[in-house]
């Protein structure tokens, strides 16, 4: 029997929780949500990310992320 710790991380997206003990990037978010990345704008944790910045950012323990889409309209 191992005795091995799940480390349970708790975050949020857009307010809602979610909880993983896998390891991602912001960038595995946008992509396993179905995000179009090239319409959207992330807020990490109180910054506006840059979208070259997704693939090395690590999602972390209390995380928030905010994820806004672009829509055009007329």
């Amino acid at each position: 029997m191992s005795n091995t710790k799940l480390d349970i991380k708790k975050f949020f997206i857009n307010e809602q929780e979610y909880y993983s003990t896998d390891n991602f990037t912001l960038l595995d978010v946008l992509q396993y949500l179905n995000f179009n990345t090239s319409l959207s704008v992330v807020e990490y944790n109180g910054y506006i990310i840059t979208k070259k910045s997704w693939k090395n950012i690590i999602i972390k323990d209390l995380d928030q992320i905010e994820i806004v889409t672009i829509v055009g309209g007329g």
